[in-house]
């Protein structure tokens, strides 16, 4: 229960502002017109993280099952940290290519949200948290449920801006709980 509560706050605390989160807002305003819409795109985002995530996690306990604990331990920690770092820098969007947009909301959604989500930080504490918790289906039920918190009401509002949010602070808070799981993860 730790592993999907950890996970589940940990990626929708660092969703917020992320660049798939101001790409759930891009798609819904892209798709605004068409009805279904909005569901279309929740789906999306729902499958591509589940599937993104589930590859990272299996990634994360794959590889740490090749290292002693103690090292394991500690390699967990400094990613917490680097992660914690990384939180600060913000995200910007990329340059999405117009033909994805023709596959229509449900796949232009997965095809952005699983490219968007390679390499990202959701992504990489994925890793890190599976790796810590050796609990796959805990840690990528909790990460995608984050992912949904954290998307879902941009899509649902529509109009929701992240600039209207105290992103600073945010992200300050956010580095501060990756800290505390570096921390914890030494000391646990």
């Amino acid at each position: 229960m730790e592993a999907l509560l950890a996970s589940t706050f940990t990626v929708s605390i660092a969703e917020i502002g992320d660049k798939t989160q101001l790409l759930a807002l891009i798609l819904t305003a892209r798709f605004s017109h068409l009805s279904g819409a909005k569901t279309a795109i929740i789906l999306g985002i729902f499958l591509s993280t589940l599937a993104n995530h589930f590859a990272a996690a299996w990634l994360g306990q794959w590889a740490i099952s090749f290292l002693s604990p103690e090292l394991a331990r500690y390699l967990v920690a400094g990613a917490f940290f680097v992660i914690a770092l990384w939180v600060l820098i913000p995200d910007k969007m990329d340059e999405e290519q117009n033909n994805v947009y023709k596959m229509g909301p449900f796949l232009a959604t997965f095809i952005l949200f699983f490219i968007a989500e390679m390499g990202d930080k959701t992504q990489i504490a994925t890793v890190v948290l599976a790796a810590k918790y050796d609990a796959l289906a805990m840690v990528v039920m909790g990460t995608t449920l984050g992912m949904m918190i954290a998307n879902v009401p941009v899509v649902i509002l529509g109009h929701f801006s992240a600039e209207k949010l105290p992103m600073t602070l945010i992200h300050r808070g956010c580095a501060v709980l990756f800290a505390l799981l570096g921390v914890f993860t030494l000391l646990f």
